[in-house]
């Protein structure tokens, strides 16, 4: 049985890239859309948050002294473009999703319209959020927050290139640990880079938990929502 019932899983532009430079690599994304799809057989309703480090990080050197709020602007462009891209994957798999898009571009996606994201969700579309929350200086992880909480989704799934929060970088330091779960207020206090602030200050205020786990690992997804011991929940 599932432990949830409705998820936000947040994933980074990064993770599209898989061992690329920059930019979606093929293979990356149909896997990770076989790990959501599993997901979904088990009842549970998805929906998505997606990032575009991927794309941006190709332009990144153009933005160097440009004005934040453009480069912000430019970021969210890329985001829809990698919903697009894992819609269409998804479609492919057999899942039905659903962009829908902060900002207005209604020739390619529909706008963010939360009665009708609710309504998608609960008929088992997959719905995935574009653009982040639509403003600057905002970034996509607080888009995921603030999405998880509209959507009255129980847990916000951080996806990451490890499997979950460690006591120190696990790359650097032999002897870190990995958390089972820890609190908001102890991942503040040793400053544990989980989610920016404003995120992270939204879920504990929200009391919506995150869980932080490796998307790069077969079947972690459906270990999280299985309710294993998989990853770190950071809770209230």
């Amino acid at each position: 049985m599932p432990a949830y019932k409705r998820i936000l899983l947040k994933l980074s532009g990064e993770a599209l890239m898989g061992d690329d430079a920059f930019g979606i690599n093929r293979a990356t994304i149909v896997r990770m859309v076989q790990e959501v799809a599993e997901v979904t057989r088990l009842g549970v309703q998805v929906a998505v948050v997606i990032g575009g480090g991927n794309i941006f990080r190709g332009v990144a050197g153009g933005s160097v002294g440009m004005d934040r709020a453009t480069a912000d602007y430019m970021g969210m462009l890329a985001t829809v473009m990698n919903a697009l891209a894992l819609a269409d994957a998804m479609d492919k798999a057999g899942l039905t999703a659903r962009v829908m898009s902060a900002i207005g571009i209604d020739q390619v996606v529909e706008p963010y319209v939360r009665p009708k994201a609710l309504q998608y969700l609960e008929e088992g579309k997959v719905v995935i959020f574009a653009a982040g929350t639509g403003n600057p200086f905002f970034t996509t992880d607080t888009a995921a927050a603030l999405r998880g909480a509209e959507m009255g989704a129980e847990v916000v799934l951080k996806a990451t290139k490890v499997d979950g929060v460690y006591t120190a970088d696990p790359k650097l330091d032999a002897s870190a640990t990995r958390y089972s779960s820890i609190s908001f207020d102890e991942a503040m206090a040793k400053n544990l880079q989980v989610m920016d602030a404003t995120a992270f200050a939204l879920c504990r205020d929200q009391n919506l938990p995150v869980k932080v786990f490796s998307i790069f690992k077969p079947g972690a997804l459906r270990s999280v929502v299985l309710g294993n011991d998989e990853g770190t929940l950071v809770h209230v």
